[in-house]
């Protein structure tokens, strides 16, 4: 119970963290779509799909191998960060310099002529990204989980603010409508036709301010790259690269490919880029579930490797996926039957609702990628990471095919079952060959069942509607109850035996 207890508390931290972070950053949702138009918010769609894809390749799996490589391995911690960060900062400039320069041909092959410097950023933002990507795990692992999220938070407060200042501040000193004095001085570098390029702006400045203070709080690094250690570092990264490559394609191929998929016409009053905006918008609904997820990967990730050596692991390892199951099922279901209300206060203009049917299939298909991740821990710890290369292709040939065969058909909620489907595929995959190599007592069938009941609760609650905004929140209350109800009868004496751990002097 104490380890869990550690793990609880490390995840409360980042949740937090990212709970308050993207409660912020979500708040861009309504700026986002009160002030750009439906193109605009395709265009980011689709180029922060292709930066997730490319920041894959540009840390290349370094993140979890330096976890390996620091723990369980006899090797010092500070060496291993020293190789690691030499050949991530070698890797991040070489490729960002090479994108940089062929920016103005991506921009014609993407269909954004005359926007070359889209593509120069993205360049800067995915450089810096790497080059913080190690001193980050850095404080994970040292368990400076109060550094990381603090750092975390300042970077998202500095993007929200550039954002609320090019956005919406500038726009309104331009058009006369406050602190006329600097009209003047804000109509030089204003750009009316700007709608995208002020997002990735902010994105890069926020970055670059944080970069310094980053390595500062994370450590000394000494350019150092030694062949004994990175040799056996790339051996194991490898498979992960191509891991990631995999997973992102599942992650936010989806977005990106959505509106290539889509017929021209299939939503008669929007274009297909438009219709791709609405679906990024949809998407990010369901970011509570995202970040939920995130934030236990933070904390677990790094707890897995530290309890490598524990004989107790695997009971450990079943219990935390049954706690994961069991908190992520109840916000799902609280998430779910109230999506109504959500989408009504962060959707700032018409055209949006129709889309708001898929994003229960986006919360279920988050919690399967976080029941992935705790899964995945079987070929991390015994260093046969060749088989998340193998799960996460068959996920991402799903994707692909699910996209291009059902979002011609059903358009927006073909695009969320291409998350939903590619997730459920995965996590059958790493469960029945985790268990053939590395045995782990879950609790399958009671997991299963509260992962069953909590789908169909949800959805029962998003389509209940009595026309009265008082007794449906009654009812959606209810069913919140019913679950948590539900939990306790089958928990009870789990959760008394966790309630005296942590009330004990």
């Amino acid at each position: 119970m104490g380890l869990l207890k550690k793990l609880a508390g490390q995840s409360a931290i980042y949740g937090i963290s990212s709970i308050l972070g993207k409660s912020i950053n979500f708040l861009l949702v309504p700026l986002y779509t009160g002030y750009l138009p439906k193109e605009e918010l395709g265009s980011f769609t689709m180029l922060y799909a292709m930066i997730a894809f490319l920041n894959v390749i540009f840390t290349f799996g370094m993140e979890t191998t330096y976890f390996r490589f620091s723990t369980g391995k006899g090797l010092d911690p500070k060496v291993v960060f020293q190789n690691a960060q030499s050949l991530v900062a070698i890797v991040g400039l070489s490729l960002g310099a090479t994108l940089f320069l062929f920016a103005k041909d991506l921009s014609v092959l993407f269909e954004y002529e005359g926007k070359a410097h889209l593509f120069q950023w993205a360049a800067m933002i995915l450089t810096i990204d790497a080059l913080m990507a190690l001193p980050f795990a850095r404080l994970r692992l040292e368990g400076r989980s109060l550094t990381f999220a603090l750092l975390k938070l300042v970077n998202i407060f500095l993007n929200v603010g550039f954002n609320i200042l090019f956005i919406v501040v500038a726009y309104h000193i331009v058009e006369g409508d406050i602190l006329q004095a600097l009209n003047p001085i804000v109509s030089k570098w204003y750009n009316p036709d700007w709608g995208v390029d002020y997002i990735l702006l902010a994105n890069l400045l926020a970055n670059l301010l944080i970069l310094p203070i980053l390595w500062k709080l994370a450590g000394q690094w000494k350019f150092q790259l030694k062949r004994t250690i990175l040799k056996p570092m790339w051996g194991y990264a490898l498979p992960l690269l191509f891991m990631g490559l995999a997973g992102v394609t599942n992650e936010v191929f989806s977005r990106g490919l959505f509106e290539y998929a889509l017929p021209e016409g299939f939503y008669p009053e929007l274009t297909s880029r438009e219709a791709g905006g609405v679906f990024g918008a949809n998407f990010k609904l369901a970011i509570l579930m995202s970040l939920i997820i995130q934030a236990f990967k933070y904390a677990a990730e790094p707890f897995f490797f530290q309890q490598s050596e524990n004989k107790n692991n695997p009971l450990l390892f079943a219990r935390v996926m049954h706690w994961f199951i069991i908190f992520c099922t109840l916000l799902m279901v609280a998430v779910t039957v109230n999506l109504k209300l959500i989408g009504a206060l962060f959707f700032q203009d018409e055209g949006y609702a129709p889309a708001l049917p898929m994003v229960p299939l986006l919360l279920m298909g988050y919690l399967l990628l976080g029941i992935y991740y705790n899964l995945s821990i079987w070929f991390k710890i015994t260093d046969q990471t060749r088989y998340s290369f193998y799960i996460t292709l068959v996920g991402a040939i799903v994707t692909v095919v699910i996209i291009l065969t059902l979002v011609p058909v059903w358009g927006y909620i073909g695009g969320a079952l291409s998350t939903l489907g590619s997730y459920l595929v995965m996590v059958l995959l790493c469960y029945f060959i985790g268990q053939k190599y590395y045995p782990i007592p879950y609790q399958t069938k009671k997991d299963i069942s509260y992962l069953l009941i909590a789908f169909l609760l949800s959805y029962a609650g998003f389509l209940l509607d009595t026309g009265s905004m008082l007794v449906n929140f009654m009812l959606h209350s209810g069913i919140i109850l019913l679950y948590s109800g539900l939990i306790f009868l089958m928990e009870k004496k789990e959760l008394s035996s966790f309630y005296k751990s942590i009330t004990k002097k």
